[in-house]
Formats: structure tokens, sequence, C-alpha cells
């Protein structure tokens, strides 16, 4: 069924609204979010895990996967990054860990069996494109030779535009790339300054203006709001501009300042940064600005051109969420490669060793460098199911969990729909007999709906390590 309340006009929000819930909160990426892995779950049970998917493959086909490959390399840093990163101008480093990745790549497919399809494939960092374009065309080579891209596949890369040229643009085509997403965040110059960020709107339409030429599928352009120096008024300008070039899709963050977990982040000063009132004003004015210029509001932090993939997607209840944001494809298993690379693979959650030091030498060793994750059990599987329905659809259709998990909502979660009278009252939502719906102001506080289930933070409510939902 469409869900009109994920596509809001900009609803009135109070200052008693805006104090109660701009909250700090999981962006539910995952459930259980990154934050929940454990030490104690071992290789040894992603290897299990990998083995049972190559089991099942060979009863029943298995379905597509999800590759995902972590490039850490930048040339600089961006004050506001929160990436897994190595900040380095010593571009011969990339020889030793493309090295490695074949090597995970070996391991891996030592468990799960040759050749398994490839259905999404994506190039994050980092930056993707501090390699060269050999080193590029190895990789993909050796991507290649070990699983099989589905007709149609997504092959995306994270393009940094002041590292490529339309020449280079060109080569990741002939690569085998259809999707590009460009960083940009903002187009003020005292922005971008403030930030360690320098690009010009100029360069960044003759690049997306290429990549058109040369027939790349989707073009992507992500922003953040809450920067340093940010203000209403110039990101409006900002979100004119990239509306200007027509991206097809759109994905607009809040910055969340975490200094104490990230480093560079110290080097930004906090007076700068706009207050909660101003952060929620660029998020009105973007959704309305990108609404208003025809973009369908996917959700949270996604806008896409109604033919795009994703909004299609949406339309037909097939949206997802995984550690890249929303997805086109429900319930896709992930295999993350490279440093820190997060995997999802049936019902368990990996991530390799966040060093270069540690995940080199657990290759050496002949092993996989996964050093944490988590299994999870039924409660977790129900839980994660009414969390993604609402941050994917907006929408909890009672009769559709019951029947997946032999459960009666009103029973199970006596307890959170009782906690959600509170957001019924604001405005948030809707409980209805057999339903919960997020409103179009609910929207806003989507982060807020979905916290009301995670068991995991109703048994901790310390909550510093997240960003706020505004």
């Amino acid at each position: 069924m469409p869900n009109a309340c994920i596509t809001p006009t900009a609803p009135a929000i109070s200052e008693d609204l805006l104090r109660r819930y701009d909250i700090a909160g999981p962006r539910y990426t995952s459930y259980p979010t990154a934050d929940r892995f454990v030490e104690a779950f071992t290789v040894q049970q992603y290897e299990q895990a990998l083995a049972q998917r190559a089991s099942g493959a060979l009863v029943g086909g298995g379905a597509p996967l999800s590759l995902y490959v972590h490039i850490p390399f930048c040339e600089s840093v961006c004050y506001y990054c929160a990436c897994n990163k190595v900040i380095t101008r010593h571009h011969e480093r990339a020889g030793e860990y493309l090295q490695a990745l074949l090597v995970e790549m070996d391991l891996t497919l030592a468990r799960l069996g040759r050749a398994p399809q490839v259905s999404q494939l994506h190039l994050g960092g980092g930056s993707p494109t501090f390699l060269s374009d050999t080193e590029l065309g190895d990789l993909m080579t050796a991507i290649a030779k070990r699983f099989r891209l589905t007709a149609g596949a997504e092959v995306s890369i994270e393009v940094d535009p002041r590292t490529v040229t339309t020449e280079r643009l060109a080569h990741l085509r002939g690569l085998g790339f259809n999707r590009l997403s460009f960083g940009v965040q903002d187009f003020d110059a005292a922005v971008q300054k403030a930030v360690h960020r320098q690009q010009s709107y100029a360069d960044v339409a003759a690049l997306m203006a290429s990549a058109r030429a040369l027939g790349f599928e989707s073009t992507n352009v992500d922003l953040i709001y809450g920067l340093p120096l940010q203000t209403p008024a110039s990101f409006q300008r900002t979100i004119a501009q990239v509306a200007e070039l027509r991206p097809d899709r759109i994905a607009l963050y809040a910055y969340a300042h975490l200094p104490q977990r990230f480093k560079p982040q110290r080097r930004i000063d906090v007076g700068q940064l706009p207050p909660a009132g101003d952060k929620l004003s660029m998020l009105s004015g973007a959704i309305g600005g990108f609404l208003a210029q025809g973009y369908t509001y996917i959700g949270m932090d996604h806008f896409a051109l109604p033919g795009d993939s994703l909004a299609v997607a949406k339309r037909q209840g097939r949206l997802h969420r995984n550690f890249q944001g929303y997805s086109t494809q429900a319930d896709c298993d992930m295999i993350g490669l490279g440093v820190s690379a997060i995997g999802r693979v049936g019902v368990t959650y990996s991530q390799n060793a966040k060093t270069l030091d540690e995940y080199y030498d657990l290759l050496r060793q002949g092993q996989l460098p996964v050093v944490r994750g988590l299994a999870l059990n039924r409660d977790d599987l129900l839980r994660r199911a009414m969390i993604m329905a609402l941050m994917c659809q907006g929408r909890v259709e009672f009769e559709s969990i019951e029947l997946a998990h032999l459960i009666k909502v009103p029973e199970y979660f006596r307890a959170e729909l009782e906690a959600l009278r509170p957001l019924q009252e604001a405005g948030m939502v809707q409980l209805l007999p057999g339903s919960i719906e997020v409103t179009a102001l609910g929207w806003y506080f989507v982060r807020a709906v979905a916290m009301v289930f995670d068991r995991y933070l109703q048994a901790d409510r310390t909550r510093a390590q997240f960003s706020k939902i505004i």
C-alpha cells in the first residue's frame, strides 16, 4: 500500500517538540546497530554463516549477493569525516592493500563456493579514486574472476570530485561502473574552507555533464547539513545548485559532531556549528526544495527522481536499508571486503579489523580478518522487521509481522505500543487497530519512533555514541 506520509510538506515543529525529541539515536542502517557488535562473535561463526549460505545455494540456487569493498585511503582529511580512513599522499601504499584484498576474496570464496552471483557492487571509502586507473582496473578484473555480476547489476563507486577528470570517468565507465556518487557536502566557499574540503560548483557541474554523456545510469550527490558556518539561507543556495545539477539521487545527512570518537572533528570550531533550530530549517528547506523540483522523498536522508530505481523500489514496497543507506534489494546478504568493512550473511553481522596492521596480520595468518560481530536471535529478527518497516515504508502492518514471526504484535509489543502514545499525542504516529503509521511530522523524527522498539536502547540509555536526530 502506498504511504503518502513519506512525502511530507514542511509541517510546523514547535520549540517544545524540538527540545523533547532532538535526541541522540541510531541511524538504523542495521538492527541491532553496529555498536552492539561484540568480540565474542568469532571468525568461526562467520565462516559457518558462509558455509550455510553455500549449502543453501547448492539446494535452491541462492539469492545474489551484495558486495562492498572498502578503500580507506584519502590524500587529505575532511574535518567532518567519521569514516575509517588512512590519510596519506603515498599512493604506493595502495599496492599492498590491493594484494590483501585478493587474499581476503580467496579466503571468502573458499568457504562461500565458486563464483557466486553479485547483483550489487559498491566501492566506498575513504576515496576509491585514490587508486590509479591501472589499480582500479586490476581490482575490477580480480572481482570479475571471482564473482559473477548479474545482468543489470548495480555497480557503483564513490567519487571525490577533486580527484577525477572526464577522462577518469570514462575509464570508470569502461570498467563497468554504471553508478557514481559524488561527495559534495556543500557549495558554500566559507563552509568548504571550515571543513577543509574545497571544490567549485563549476567543476562538479562539468563532471555531472560528463557522467551523463558517458551513459552512467545513476548519479548521486552527498550533502551534509549542520556543518560549521552553514545557515538556512546559505544551505538553500546549495540546494538550488544541486537541483540545477539534477542528480538521479541525493543523500542528505545530518552532521554528527562526535569529536571524542573522531579525531579530525576536533579541528571544527564548535561555536561555528548551527543550532538545532537552524538545522531543522535546513532539513525542512531541503525537503521542500527537492520536492518542488520533482524529487521523490525516499525517507529520512534520501531523495530520488521518480524514474530512478530507488524511487521505483519505494513505490513497490521493496525498499530496504543496509550499511550504505537505502537500497533497492531487500534482505540481500552483503559481503564486506577490506579494512573495517561490515557484512551481513544469514542471521549474522560481522566486521573486519579496523586498522591496516591488524587486517594485514590476520590475512598473513591465512585467517579471514573478522574481529567482531553478532549472531541475531529471534527477538532481534522480529525487532529488525519492525524497525526496518518504519524506516523504509513509514508503516508497520501487524498481519505481515505476525505471520512471519508467529507472534501477536499487541501482546508482544504491549510496552512499546504504550510508549508510542506520547508520540501519537505529539502527532508523529497514528496507532491504528492493525498498523502503525508515521505521519508527515513524524518523518522528521522517525529515528525516535524506531528507537521505541530497540531492546538494546531500552536496556542501556547511554546514547552519547550516536548523532542527534535533527
